[in-house]
């Protein structure tokens, strides 16, 4: 796991980057959390869809609503960053359409995006 660190306009934003799964369980939410916050001091998350376990999406395993209620429990904000136009069952795009009004999650298709959206 890398950390890119982004900082607008005094806003610090941390992009988790690497070549592996980074989030398979909700549990790794919380190491990369804790990793962050204690490194960066920052409360805002960018990670890229592909270093999260594809069953995230699948909602029957509730694996996403375990992972976006830490993030909500610890007041942060998240930015997943991919192309989420692949998946076409009804519930996963009705997750990220209502995940995305409530401004502390976001589902984008760019690092700009992100950023944008974090700042």
């Amino acid at each position: 796991m890398d950390i890119i660190k982004h900082n607008v306009s005094g806003v610090k934003i941390c992009e988790i980057t690497g070549d592996d799964i980074i989030i398979s369980t909700a549990d790794d939410i919380l190491d990369v959390i804790g990793n962050l916050y204690y490194i960066t001091e920052s409360d805002k998350i960018i990670i890229h869809e592909k270093n999260i376990v594809p069953d995230f999406f699948d909602l029957k395993n509730r694996i996403a609503g375990e992972v976006l209620q830490k993030i909500s429990n610890y007041r942060l904000r998240l930015a997943i960053v991919g192309d989420f136009s692949k998946y076409t069952k009804k519930s996963i795009k009705d997750f990220i359409f209502e995940s995305n009004k409530t401004g502390r999650i976001h589902f984008v298709g760019s690092i700009s995006e992100a950023i944008k959206k974090l700042s």
